[in-house]
Formats: structure tokens, sequence, C-alpha cells
């Protein structure tokens, strides 16, 4: 039997694979590209061989990225707007904690899938997890009574798209205050502070 660096078996092998999956998304943001599964290995500290117990291909870990930073995505959003010190401002929260996450690398994991294997089975996925992302607004935007919702809710997730590609050749807190001098006074007319 191998040696194990864990109490038990099963936490050595969740050890490792986080291990793994930290090392791949180092990898991606600093090159930007899908990272190879040897790459990945060296960075973990691993055998190449290693990482094939735990991932079959490039495409496997990419997807088991995405199945990683989503659900902190979603707990991130959430949490940022259910700090919001008005039901509005919670508008403004979300826009600002998407950004904020672009910067931070999270979308480029899905960007990377989607490059390395575009596929309508990809596409899908990301539909669906957009649409996820994006129901906190709506609900929200329902709560304070405003007309379509859900083209509403599409507008600021366009104002949210244009502060991202700002990224390139700006600071992140640059971003946020171009995007909140637009979503700002949508937030005022509906009752916050339009401030973050």
């Amino acid at each position: 039997m191998p040696r194990i660096s864990e109490p038990t078996v099963a936490a050595h092998r969740a050890a490792r694979e986080r291990a793994l999956l930290d090392a791949a998304h180092a990898l991606l943001l600093e090159t930007g590209e899908p990272p190879a599964l040897g790459q990945v290995a060296s960075r973990a500290g691993l055998a190449r061989s290693s990482v094939y117990q735990y991932f079959d291909s490039s495409r496997d870990l990419l997807r088991a990225m995405v199945q990683d930073i989503y659900p902190r995505w979603v707990r991130r959003i959430a949490s940022a707007m259910s700090a919001a010190p008005t039901p509005a401002d919670r508008i403004l929260a979300y826009a600002v904690t998407n950004v904020r996450l672009v910067a931070e690398g999270a979308h480029a994991v899905g960007a990377a899938l989607a490059a390395l294997e575009p596929s309508e089975a990809v596409d899908e996925d990301a539909a669906r997890m957009h649409r996820e992302l994006q129901q906190p607004l709506v609900e929200t935007l329902v709560s304070l009574d405003v007309d379509s919702p859900e083209q509403v809710a599409s507008l600021v997730n366009a104002v949210i798209h244009g502060a991202t590609l700002l990224l390139d050749g700006h600071t992140v807190d640059e971003a946020v205050a171009a995007m909140s001098l637009v979503l700002g006074p949508l937030v005022r007319e509906l009752g916050g502070t339009g401030s973050f």
C-alpha cells in the first residue's frame, strides 16, 4: 500500500486533488492557456503519472476546475449581496463582485474549457451557470418591482461585461468605478446608496 500523508486514504486523495486543482489554476492564471497535465503534476510536486489517477485528460481537469470554482463564485456573490445596505444596493454588490471575480481569474477557467472543447454541451453548461448566477439579480429586481426584470438584469450584465473588458489596461478599482458611474444612478433611483 502506498504511503499517504493524511489520516485516511480519502483525505489523502482529497488533498492531492486539491493540490492539482490549485496548481492548474495558478498555471492558467500565469499563462492564460489550459495547462498540460505534466505541468500541473510538476507544480503540485507529484509524478506525472499521479495526475491520471485523478483526471483522464486536460478537458477532464478543466471541467473539475469549473465544478470547483463555480460554487465559490455563487457563495461570494450571495455573501456580497446579503451584506448590501439596501435591496437596491444588492445590484451594485452583484456587479462589483462579478468584476472582482473575473479579475481574480475565476472566469478564465470556463473560457479555457470552451476554447479547448467547443461544443454544445459546454455552451449549455455555461448558459445554465450564467442563468443561475444571474438569478439573485433577477430576484432582487423583482423584489424592487422593476419592470421587465430579466431584461434589466441582462443590461446590468452587459455593463458588467464592459467593465471586465476595462481590466485589460486598468486596475480593478478603475473598472469598478467606471461601472459604478453607469449603475449608480439606477441603484439610487431604486432607493439605494449607489456606492460600494
